[in-house]
């Protein structure tokens, strides 16, 4: 029997995108059963009502338009809920743009014999960062640092998107517990699965910059996701770390 595989796509102004990517990832077959949830912050563009006609009878898609309460973590959030409750063996996070590849999603999905949380890495050997700028590569890298070194979270890409769950992880992590409206919900998720002990890996990805549409990274959300990220800490620092196993 094939396990199931939930994709969880947030999503905001990327109509000229999301058709080709779900189409990709229906595409996949390694052995699992594909299923697409698109996340949609009520998209000027209409990029849910899109997905929704585009697919209307197709049972593998599945369209979530939220109206209130918008936001990359707050869609994040809602997304996963959405997942969780279709009960698959599996949830995968990626960008709507293209950015995160739909063929290296086996890769991700095999790495979890040894993980609760699969991680695509751009820093790791053999992952990549291509296509961007210096200014956004200099950003990426403050923020990974500053990340690294205030958090001592085991993972070199901390800030990827582009991440694969077992759902019994997922429902660990409390998701009600989550407060992330923007796009610290990364990081929050992150720390949060570290403090519990969760077991996570990384794989190599090559991460792309996006062709069509406009990236929606902006000095104000940069300053936006380092001060909530001093409010995870401070909410999370005392939360219960796992004891140690006896052998």
């Amino acid at each position: 029997m094939k396990k199931k595989v939930v994709v969880m796509i947030p999503t905001y102004n990327e109509r000229e995108n999301i058709i080709p990517l779900i189409q990709e990832i229906l595409k996949l077959n390694h052995h699992y059963e594909f299923q697409v949830l698109i996340v949609d912050d009520n998209s000027p563009d209409g990029t849910g009502l899109i997905v929704q006609e585009a697919f209307a009878h197709d049972p593998r898609v599945k369209s979530l338009i939220r109206l209130k309460r918008r936001g990359r973590g707050a869609a994040g959030i809602d997304g996963f809920k959405a997942a969780v409750n279709l009960q698959p063996d599996f949830v995968i996070e990626m960008d709507g743009d293209f950015s995160h590849q739909p063929q290296e999603i086996p890769k991700l999905l095999k790495a979890t014999e040894k993980a609760d949380i699969v991680i695509g890495s751009r820093f790791v050997k053999d992952g990549k960062d291509s296509e961007r700028n210096l200014l956004r590569r200099l950003i990426t890298w403050l923020v990974r640092f500053y990340i690294r070194r205030s958090f001592k979270i085991p993972v070199k890409d901390v800030s990827s998107g582009f991440r694969c769950f077992h759902r019994q992880a997922l429902e660990k992590l409390d998701l009600d517990d989550l407060i992330s409206i923007g796009p610290s919900i990364v990081l929050e998720i992150l720390y949060k699965a570290h403090l519990l002990g969760l077991k996570m890996t990384e794989v190599p990805i090559t991460f792309r910059d996006r062709a069509q549409g406009k990236t929606k990274l902006n000095l104000a959300i940069l300053l936006e996701t380092l001060a909530m990220s001093l409010i995870i800490k401070d909410r999370l620092g005392n939360f219960p770390t796992p004891s140690p196993e006896k052998s």
